[in-house]
């Protein structure tokens, strides 16, 4: 069970590693940008409203 708490800890690290460079990243998009990514998104039902 102790191997796969570890596993499960780092994949969680990671997780918010890829989650905090996509923030950063977004934050410097523009709006036109944003709305790109959101419709692509959005029709990949990424996004769910």
């Amino acid at each position: 069970m102790a191997y796969t708490e570890s596993y499960s800890q780092s994949e969680e690290y990671r997780r918010d590693e890829l989650i905090r460079a996509i923030e950063h990243s977004i934050k410097n998009l523009t709006l036109q940008e944003l709305e790109a990514l959101y419709y692509d998104m959005s029709t990949k039902n990424y996004i769910w409203e």
